[in-house]
């Protein structure tokens, strides 16, 4: 279940009768879109159905019987979400919408390049200017996913950016191998692999392009700064550098 302050009113009025639950803003939107496939007792706040939430005042049972057809509160929860409307306060709203521009920053930074720059990463600081100089503005009840788009078009005329992946390989000596090899390949899609007749690893990992900094940094932890790495612009060249 979530806190009291993570979640918002769903509110149905039916029958005369009115019926609240309280639910993570994201899941109920999830819910209203028929696109959430979780575990409903993790984004409520109480299982419970209610005719004031705030007060704590529960509906008559034959209203509730009579307008859902059971008294089951997780069969009734999804229904008031789909039927009713979603009530949020002002400070709710404003909470939303900084952890939705906060999101919205850390998925452009990820997948973010510059591409007057080399294809540079664009720090979270820049995009964050750029936003506010586009005057872009974030839906507080709208998924981030479905707002990136939009952000990009505005930011363009503002600052280079595309989004990107880039491919990198790594070639970690013999003596960080071992441990190091199992870092690397998880931090994005691992295209190839192969163990060198010296004992070294080399390893061709797909990530987004806005985390090149990042990668570089874990290479250079688990190596000690020995690793060699090499951008692939080509499948077919593997050489390191």
């Amino acid at each position: 279940m979530i806190s009291l302050d993570e979640a918002v009113t769903a509110r149905l009025e039916s029958h005369g009768a009115r019926f609240e639950v309280l639910i993570d803003p994201d899941a109920a939107l999830a819910i209203k879109r028929g696109e959430f496939d979780g575990d409903l007792e993790d984004v409520i706040a109480a299982e419970d159905v209610f005719d004031n939430a705030s007060r704590g005042d529960r509906p008559a049972e034959e209203d509730v019987e009579e307008v859902f057809g059971t008294t089951d509160a997780l069969e009734i929860i999804p229904e008031v979400v789909r039927r009713g409307d979603i009530q949020i306060t002002a400070e709710q709203r404003r909470e939303m919408t900084e952890q939705k521009r906060k999101a919205l920053i850390n998925t452009i930074v990820r997948n973010a390049v510059n591409p007057q720059m080399d294809d540079a990463p664009h720090p979270p600081e820049r995009v964050e200017r750029a936003l506010e100089e586009a005057g872009f503005k974030i839906d507080p009840m709208e998924p981030v996913e479905s707002q990136v788009d939009e952000a990009l078009d505005m930011l363009r005329p503002v600052i280079p950016i595309r989004f990107d992946e880039v491919t990198v390989a790594a070639q970690l000596p013999p003596e960080y191998a071992g441990s190091g090899q199992a870092k690397v390949r998880e931090f994005g899609d691992l295209e190839r692999e192969e163990w060198q007749s010296d004992g070294s690893w080399v390893g061709v990992v797909t990530f987004p392009a806005g985390l090149q900094n990042e990668f570089y940094d874990l290479v250079n932890e688990v190596s000690s700064g020995e690793a060699e790495t090499r951008i692939i612009r080509d499948e077919d060249d593997l050489n390191t550098r």
